[in-house]
């Protein structure tokens, strides 16, 4: 009995501080040989920015001329929500004309902003229908069995 009230006593605080241990997430880019910094302006084109980094997470939605690198690490603790603990956004600026690299730019976690959304919803046409009128809607519109002159493999508006 004893030893059964002794390993409770050790399982159950073990467990519990277990459920605390936060669950870490790496997401997006992540640099194994080369680093997007090693990008050099000037010297560098599309196709070995390609073969350096690979491609790209994103693209610009209006210029295809500029790409971007996403890495992201979160964690998140037992039932909370999962908080951004590092990121690095690097944007790599191409020349239209020869598809040279323009300039390339780190941005970190501290470089974002917060987007305040606008909790309103715009309004549809129409209007909403009760239950009953859900119910009974269709009822008269229509007969539920085939009709006589309908034959099989024919849809019914043919004719």
């Amino acid at each position: 009995m004893f030893r059964r009230v002794a390993l409770a006593a050790v399982v159950i605080p073990a467990v519990m501080l277990g459920a605390c241990t936060p669950i870490t997430t790496y997401s997006g880019f992540q640099p194994v040989d080369n680093d997007p910094s090693d990008i050099k302006a000037g010297t560098d084109t599309k196709s070995t920015v390609m073969s350096k980094l690979g491609s790209p997470s994103a693209t610009s939605t209006f210029d295809n001329n500029t790409w971007f690198y996403v890495f992201e690490i979160s964690d998140r603790v037992s039932f909370y929500k999962p908080r951004t603990v590092k990121r690095d956004v690097t944007e790599i600026s191409f020349n239209k004309d020869d598809e040279k690299v323009l300039g390339v730019k780190a941005y970190t976690l501290k470089d974002g902003k917060v987007i305040a959304y606008n909790g309103r919803e715009t309004p549809t046409r129409g209007r909403e229908l009760s239950i009953l009128e859900q119910l009974l809607g269709n009822a008269g519109r229509g007969t539920m069995l085939p009709q006589d002159d309908v034959i099989p493999g024919q849809r019914p508006g043919d004719r």
